[in-house]
């Protein structure tokens, strides 16, 4: 089977390539940025329809936390629904009949009910500071959904909680909250700091999953027999629901990965900046009901990727 990993060199396309590559009769297909542009609608129909691919991953996608999609909001738009519009037409048109959309938990309205069902997509207003990067993975659900009903493809997708681990982006301004944690927490670790800074005022809630995790339930979600998932799915619906079930505070966070990267200095939480949503927390009951729950705690999870990190810093993403 050959399977087309779109995004491959990323966290999350590295990891399912990771495994993928550990199952017989699967034969990847990747393509760089300078053999492919995503942004380009010919370029990619082309490779679609000359690479006959079976299956199709869609993690390529343009990311970022809350600085970087304050600062780039046309950019975050713009490039995601180029890149989601492109694939999942230029898929269609290769006769392509499995594909797999990764989204984000960012599409749930900002005052959603917690946890948040699939159900809540679209009931309320978004969080302001990534509403167009939302949009455009709102789309992308969508996309699948029309393709689906049209056509009769069976195009999934998957909104993940925050995801971290391996292959993360590390930035010091436009990386997610634990990469950006961590590498500031390893950085006072070294300079012997008194204190580290944290944004917001440590209150907010958040899920968080470990991209191995991910990559399997992608997996997984992708092999579900099709009267199955379309029984565990509610009518109109093509995504499930990825994350924990779990969460918790921004300042346990903090507080954990300074235990981890062994910093023992003091936590401070500037209030001034902003927290963003209140609290994201994912259900993921239908995920539970097809068979797949999660296997990597937190703890652990930050133990793994910190020694990544210690292990890769000269080619780490930043």
């Amino acid at each position: 089977m050959r399977i087309f990993v779109a995004g491959h060199r990323g966290m999350v396309g590295s990891a399912i390539c990771r495994q993928l590559s550990a199952q017989d009769g699967v034969e990847l297909v990747t393509a760089t940025r300078s053999e492919l542009d995503l942004l380009n609608q010919s370029a990619v129909e082309a490779f679609l329809t000359e690479q006959k691919v079976d299956q199709v991953y869609l993690a390529a996608a343009k990311v970022g936390g809350i600085h970087a999609n304050n600062t780039y909001p046309a950019e975050f738009i713009y490039e995601n629904l180029m890149i989601e519009a492109n694939i999942i037409h230029g898929a269609f048109k290769a006769g392509v009949k499995k594909l797999l959309f990764l989204g984000s938990s960012c599409i749930y309205p900002k005052m959603a009910e917690q946890p948040m069902k699939e159900s809540a997509l679209l009931t309320g207003v978004l969080e302001a500071t990534n509403e167009p990067y939302a949009i455009a993975k709102i789309a992308g659900i969508k996309l699948c959904e029309s393709y689906n009903r049209q056509y009769g493809v069976d195009y999934r997708s998957v909104m993940p909680t925050n995801l971290y681990g391996e292959n993360d982006n590390f930035h010091p301004e436009n990386s997610h909250v634990i990469p950006a944690l961590m590498r500031r927490f390893h950085e006072a670790k070294l300079a012997n700091a008194p204190e580290v800074v944290v944004w917001g005022s440590g209150k907010p809630m958040r899920e968080f999953l470990h991209v191995d995790d991910m990559s399997a339930a992608s997996v997984f979600v992708m092999n579900v027999a099709e009267e199955t998932y379309q029984r565990c799915t509610q009518p109109m619906l093509s995504h499930i629901n990825v994350g924990t079930g779990l969460d918790c505070t921004i300042a346990e966070l903090a507080n954990t990965m300074a235990e981890v990267v062994g910093f023992e200095g003091k936590v401070v939480f500037d209030a001034t900046k902003p927290d963003g949503t209140p609290r994201k927390l994912m259900d993921v009951s239908t995920l539970k009901a097809l068979g797949w729950e999660y296997s990597i705690s937190l703890r652990d999870g930050l133990a793994s990727t910190y020694e990544w990190f210690l292990k890769n810093q000269t080619t780490v993403r930043n």
